[in-house]
């Protein structure tokens, strides 16, 4: 129970640290919470935001239930869930609906607290001095650095698969969401399509998706955050953001430094 409980302060205090340390940091230097992106500008980026998860997430799991890279099975899901509707004949539709309104919307609270530090601060800040290749990359690695000793220490991986393994295609994932989130940020100027696609992805992916399937002995090294599948899929989505760089407006500097522009490229 003590080590439960210390592995939950834990978790706790590791979402929360990016949150906290960007609202230190803006009042620290610039004496107010502006600049993190809190305005929600045209909701086009908040929905396409939502969306892409739901879209990847089912491009990898289609194609692992129809190659027989794993089973569905909604009894599977019903097991896993402690859920009222369990085993009735609208339990999936229903369960669908809930983790695409309340879980998302749960999910999001954990996602505000790494977004408001990676692509609240970190981004817009690294993009007024670096590209926008450099300010992925290196958001990116970072992100994926802060991972690292969960995925190490508290098993936070793919049973079945080498740790190794799902540690190199967890940092691909990481690496090349960071470029999807860093440029719907800086497209969007808003931290809140970053924040409901990170919340959107937790959902879908690790509440819907994954308890979905049955796996075998290669359905791990293919499904979840460290399978290939959404390694794959979610690089491809990185190169059409990068594709993209050209259209990002240009960044002014912070009150310390008027009149500077960063040209994301």
């Amino acid at each position: 129970m003590l080590q439960q409980d210390a592995d939950e302060l834990y978790g706790l205090g590791l979402i929360a640290s990016p949150a906290l340390s960007a609202l230190f940091t803006q009042l620290l230097f610039e004496r107010t919470l502006r600049g993190l992106g809190w305005t929600l500008r045209a909701p086009r980026w908040t929905v396409l935001g939502y969306v892409l998860p739901l879209l990847y997430g089912l491009v990898v799991y289609l194609t692992v239930w129809l190659t027989g890279l794993g089973d569905v099975s909604v009894a599977a899901l019903a097991a896993q869930v402690a859920d009222p509707g369990a085993g009735s004949a609208g339990f999936l539709g229903s369960y669908a609906f809930k983790t695409a309104t309340l879980g998302v919307l749960f999910a999001g609270i954990t996602a505000f607290g790494e977004e408001l530090g990676w692509r609240g601060l970190l981004v817009p800040e690294l993009a007024r001095r670096l590209s926008f290749t450099s300010t992925a990359l290196v958001s990116g690695a970072l992100w994926t650095l802060w991972h690292t000793p969960a995925i190490v220490l508290f098993e936070y991986n793919n049973a079945g698969a080498p740790l190794l393994y799902g540690l190199a295609c967890f940092s691909v994932m990481a690496v090349s969401l960071s470029v999807v989130l860093a440029w719907l940020r800086l497209r969007s100027g808003s931290v809140w399509p970053a924040v409901v696609l990170h919340a959107s992805h937790n959902a879908f992916i690790q509440t819907l998706l994954n308890p979905l399937t049955v796996p075998n002995a290669v359905t791990p090294y293919v499904t979840g955050e460290f399978g290939l599948g959404l390694a794959v899929v979610t690089a491809l989505l990185a190169w059409l953001a990068w594709s993209d760089r050209k259209n990002l407006p240009p960044l002014r500097e912070t009150s310390s430094a008027p009149g500077e522009v960063g040209l994301p490229r």
